[in-house]
């Protein structure tokens, strides 16, 4: 009953200064609510960054043809025509845990169709790509095994290209020209939007690596091998395998080729994100310390104020511990409520940044916890040493302050 009686004390004295507690919480208010919402800013930004780079593929790793010296010239990778068809061969049947594979060959060319032209990426893939790249086939299917090794012409064609030239028609079984040559339109790709470079994915033409090399540009060598892990967790180790396996068939005085995996990327694209939300939480936490410091003050002003009330207590039986306990409960009061009301006023500030600006936002909940967590704290340490103060006061001296 003791402990109950002086949480009631304790809300009394907080009610009779209703705008000194208001204001006194207005920091922790200001504080846990910046936390917040540049927490949730800068989570969402990075949860789009990872989403885009997801959205480029699930446990992908590429092998870039590499560097080049040749006397006094040097080159870095993607210089020099390094990977070959037999590359790829030599990963898929020597390195575990590959479980999808395509050699890719890049390029631009104006293609016709309909009546029409467009400048497009033209690219040359194995069946596989649409399951490394995580791509969806909205329409029609992906060409086959078959169409690869019989030099098919047939093709995919991403949703800018169907807008530009099959405008108002089911590109479906149409024919397209490139460099002259007819390719049958048999699948058309889901959208995929702008990756993370800006360049629009919908914008390319999908045919049989062979096609491309042996039809389009008589080409002996690959641009690029994309390669899928079995798991995230396999990742690194396919990657070394690959790097060895290549290695020990090129043989050559240094690496010719670069290999990078999605983890590295994703690192890389969100560490901007990262430093941010840290920067932001660090600037938003300031406030919460600054809050802190005016519980303080406000506390040893009311010890101050309070101090015949102090007295009077402690000559009818109130024992320093209650004294101490009830400044500490008036502190952590204050702290709590301020932290509760800036969680809620943050998570709208979140929101209305969200409807205005249409930016991702995600609230982590493990933040929240921490601003509720942080709030308490701060009350308790802002509020201790007024509190002390109080149950240190002589009960004599303090029924003679004036």
């Amino acid at each position: 009953m003791r402990i109950l009686a002086t949480f009631r004390i304790a809300g009394r004295a907080l009610r009779r200064n209703k705008m000194r507690s208001v204001l006194t919480m207005l920091g922790i208010i200001i504080g846990v609510g910046s936390v917040i919402a540049a927490v949730s800013i800068t989570t969402g930004a990075t949860k789009q960054v990872e989403d885009k780079v997801a959205s480029m593929g699930l446990n992908v790793i590429t092998i870039f043809s590499g560097n080049f010296t040749s006397g006094g010239m040097r080159g870095g990778w993607g210089s020099a025509p390094t990977l070959t068809l037999e590359d790829t061969a030599a990963i898929q049947n020597e390195v575990p845990g590959v479980v999808a594979i395509s050699p890719e060959v890049r390029d631009r060319e104006q293609i016709l169709a309909n009546g029409l032209n467009w400048n497009t990426q033209t690219l040359g893939e194995s069946p596989d790509f649409v399951q490394i790249r995580n791509w969806d086939i909205s329409s029609g299917t992906m060409f086959s095994d078959q169409d690869v090794r019989t030099l098919a012409k047939v093709a995919v064609v991403g949703k800018t290209v169907t807008d530009q030239l099959f405008p108002d028609s089911n590109p479906l079984g149409q024919t397209l020209r490139i460099r002259d040559i007819p390719f049958k339109i048999v699948g058309l790709l889901a959208p995929k939007g702008f990756n993370l470079w800006g360049q629009d994915q919908d914008d390319v033409v999908i045919v049989p690596y062979t096609s491309h090399m042996k039809r389009i540009t008589s080409r002996t060598f690959v641009n690029s091998i994309l390669v899928q892990a079995v798991s995230a967790e396999a990742i690194d180790q396919v990657q070394n395998h690959i790097t060895d396996v290549l290695l020990a068939r090129h043989r050559s005085v240094e690496q010719d080729f670069t290999v990078r995996n999605q983890v590295e990327l994703m690192q890389a694209a969100t560490a901007t994100a990262r430093i941010m939300s840290v920067l932001l939480g660090a600037i938003a936490s300031v406030s919460l310390i600054v809050g802190g410091i005016g519980i303080m003050n406000i506390m040893l002003v009311s010890v101050t104020e309070r101090t015949r009330e102090i007295g009077i207590r402690m000559a009818v039986g109130a024992r320093a511990r209650d004294i101490l306990v009830q400044f500490l409960i008036e502190a952590v009061t204050l702290s709590a409520v301020g932290g509760l009301i800036g969680i809620a006023l943050g998570i709208i500030a979140t929101q209305i940044v969200a409807y205005f600006t249409h930016w991702p936002t995600v609230t982590p909940l493990v933040w929240v916890g921490a601003a509720c967590i942080s709030s308490a704290v701060i009350g308790v340490i802002s509020g201790f040493y007024p509190a002390w103060k109080a149950s240190r006061l002589d009960p004599i001296e303090a029924l003679r302050y004036e």
